[in-house]
């Protein structure tokens, strides 16, 4: 797939008033470089809601430990880890790069299944596109010029936006509209900015409270793209292995588990 160039894009982004805070490309490319004192997580960017709820409870239930969170492309990081990234702990938008890591002999204990993700089409209020009623043929309005999605080479959810795109028939007719956010939480950023006249975004992000009083959406049927199992890891190289642990195990608690459904995610089962 050919990778659209819109450089108005990033800085359309950067424009003041945001939901999120343009991902640091400098943060995931020296990583490896910089490491983070305290426990040090990669997560994927459609968490970043729903962990910053749980860190903050976290913190205030282990005040001895700083835990410091990176989000970005699953693959990015998958990539980085690879290649001794100092991370603590990696939670992946797609169990895979988890699993991957493991067979690599780079992980101890086992992979964990802590969600499932969703997508959804959305659109800010000010437009006119009646998003709810035509579901994903309001992706083939007139009216409508630039599509975000998240860069399906290295996002899962530019994975699964692809998909359901050719599973209900509309690929071939939006492609060429296509721009791609580096991952989901600067897909979402070009959609609010204006950059983009619509999206693709993880459900997660939008029911956010911030996302949902700045727009609305359509939620893509599950059947349309692949199950997103989103899986972790904690990675061999980590100083913090008991901190990694007390995190992961708190993710994965009841309470845990009722934040991150409250952001939209489906619980796997136990």
């Amino acid at each position: 797939m050919k990778i659209a160039r819109f450089h108005p894009l990033l800085a359309a982004a950067t424009l003041a008033g945001l939901l999120l805070p343009l991902p640091s490309l400098w943060a995931e490319e020296n990583a490896k470089t910089e490491p983070t004192a305290g426990l040090a997580v990669a997560a994927a960017a459609d968490l970043k809601f729903a962990f910053d709820d749980l860190v903050k409870e976290f913190n205030g239930q282990h005040p001895a430990t700083k835990v410091s969170i990176t989000f970005g492309s699953s693959g990015n990081f998958f990539t980085q880890l690879q290649n001794g990234a100092p991370f603590d702990l990696f939670f992946s938008a797609d169990i895979q790069y988890p699993k991957k890591l493991a067979e690599a002999g780079l992980t101890i204990d086992e992979v964990f299944l802590y969600s499932i993700g969703r997508i959804v089409v959305w659109v800010p209020k000010t437009s006119s596109l009646d998003v709810k009623k035509l579901g994903i043929k309001v992706l083939l309005d007139p009216s409508v010029s630039k599509i975000a999605i998240a860069n399906p080479e290295h996002a899962p959810y530019g994975r699964a936006a692809v998909a359901a795109l050719k599973t209900l028939q509309v690929y071939d007719q939006v492609a060429p509209k296509l721009v791609f956010g580096e991952n989901i939480a600067q897909t979402a950023q070009f959609v609010q900015s204006g950059a983009a006249d619509i999206g693709i975004l993880a459900l997660s992000l939008a029911i956010a409270p911030q996302m949902a009083e700045a727009g609305r959406y359509w939620e893509v049927p599950l059947d349309a793209y692949p199950k997103m199992e989103q899986g972790g890891v904690i990675l061999k190289s980590s100083k913090n292995i008991e901190a990694a642990r007390a995190f992961r195990d708190f993710v994965m608690t009841e309470h845990g588990r009722a934040v991150l459904k409250r952001y939209g995610f489906s619980l796997p089962e136990k």
